[in-house]
């Protein structure tokens, strides 16, 4: 009998701990410069994984990181700053809903606003806003939610949370005992 006890409360908190663990999501966001050069430079690793998204959509050959920020949102309630020499990205979230994160968005050239928005950001695509013309290109806003979990999914999850803990829980149960 005190296994089984045992055996319980230990299931309960690996529960837990893996419900906490899906619930934090790194959030990835940068400011990149979009042109057509004769010679394009190689494109930065964090593009990579849509690079031919953003040359179909945008119709340019380079794009240039020239600012960054890496957040994990815990609570949905966290703010950062991507940072360049001229501009600034200023995230705020305001929670998370079913399909990702609220968040409010303002873009700084230097102190003075260039745009201010309110976006939902998806837990399954990037979501990329179109900036202001820099020189002969233009600037692009880059937010990733960057979690290893997501794609590492066969089936989506319900969006009703009890249903997704539940799933998450037998998981977790079918791999701790045989």
């Amino acid at each position: 009998m005190p296994h089984r006890t045992l055996l319980i409360a230990v299931v309960v908190m690996l529960a837990a701990v893996a419900l906490s663990a899906n619930a934090a999501h790194a959030v990835w966001s940068g400011l990149v410069i979009a042109e057509n050069v004769p010679q394009p430079a190689q494109i930065p690793a964090e593009l990579t994984k849509f690079e031919q998204t953003l040359k179909d959509l945008f119709g340019y050959n380079q794009f240039e990181l020239i600012g960054q920020s890496n957040k994990t949102l815990r609570t949905g309630e966290e703010d950062w700053l991507a940072v360049s020499k001229y501009f600034s990205l200023h995230v705020d979230a305001h929670g998370e809903n079913e399909a990702g994160y609220t968040l409010n968005l303002t873009l700084y050239k230097e102190k003075e606003i260039l745009l201010e928005t309110d976006a939902n950001l998806s837990r399954s695509s990037p979501l990329v806003i179109k900036g202001p013309q820099v020189g002969s290109g233009q600037l692009l806003l880059v937010l990733v939610v960057n979690d290893d979990q997501i794609h590492r999914r066969r089936h989506a999850e319900p969006s009703n949370p009890i249903t997704a803990g539940w799933y998450r829980l037998r998981r977790v149960i079918h791999r701790i005992l045989p």
